[in-house]
């Protein structure tokens, strides 16, 4: 049976772990080849090299998607590796601890705004042109529940991710006539690296996660899988109607 992305081309961001390891795992499984992209250089080709072991196709490239220069060599060598480029999923972004405004240091605002929300831009900015030219392309940026509501001590991870979300929606309005769609996708906690660190960071861990646990209506952490399959469906042309949309995947979160 042919694969739900059977035939496109995705480059997925941040690909060595978490969200970004999960959706280019599912999207390879579903069909697509997958150039899977970031700084961690030994898991982020690990990851391509899984999908290879499984029968898929993947390349890995590190990068850092704050440097333009780089995103133009990713697009430029994905079009020589596999010939097109149908899907952009970004996901690279980075939850550093937080800190609460009133010892907020500017360096580590810009370095939350940089990557969050600059390395999506420049990421956006790069595969939007090839994807016009072909009249086809589903782009995926990862905001956050944190795009949608506050949380104290996280003011630099809410802008950045509020900022996805509404960069998101402007860039949808004026690529929907070349046929190109992009939609953001908004994960509530997920079992992942980035959220597990968060815990340990804390002062007292098992109470931090219970808290945060108890905000979701369905009482649990969400897995990586579940926002890879609303990333596999996004990519897909199950979609086709949809641009501009946040697809909240929060167990509940954001309900009250």
């Amino acid at each position: 049976m042919a694969g739900r992305v059977d035939g496109k081309v995705a480059v997925v961001t941040g690909g060595a772990s978490g969200l970004g390891a999960e959706s280019a795992r599912r999207l390879a499984r579903e069909g697509a080849a997958v150039v899977v992209t970031d700084l961690a250089e030994e898991a982020g080709r690990a990851v391509a090299d899984e999908i290879v072991a499984a029968g898929g196709r993947a390349a890995f490239m590190a990068q850092d998607v704050t440097e333009e220069a780089r995103w133009t060599e990713v697009v430029d060598t994905t079009l020589q590796r596999f010939g097109r480029l149908d899907v952009l999923v970004n996901s690279a972004g980075i939850g550093e601890g937080g800190q609460p405004i009133l010892e907020a240091t500017l360096d580590a605002w810009r370095r939350t705004i940089g990557i969050n929300l600059e390395g999506t831009f420049l990421g956006v900015k790069a595969v939007a042109p090839t994807m016009a030219a072909a009249g086809r392309g589903s782009i995926i940026n990862l905001s956050s529940i944190l795009g949608k509501v506050g949380m104290p001590g996280t003011a630099a991870y809410c802008a950045s991710k509020g900022g996805v979300l509404m960069l998101t929606k402007a860039v949808a309005l004026e690529l929907a006539p070349l046929g190109v769609r992009v939609n953001s996708v908004h994960p509530g906690f997920i079992e992942t690296p980035m959220v597990l660190n968060t815990f340990r960071r804390s002062e007292n861990e098992n109470e931090m996660r219970d808290n945060i646990v108890s905000r979701h209506a369905m009482g649990r952490l969400g897995v990586p899988r579940e926002i890879a399959d609303a990333i596999v469906f996004l990519a897909s042309d199950e979609s086709s109607f949809m641009t501009g949309a946040e697809m909240v995947v929060d167990g509940g979160y954001t309900a009250a």
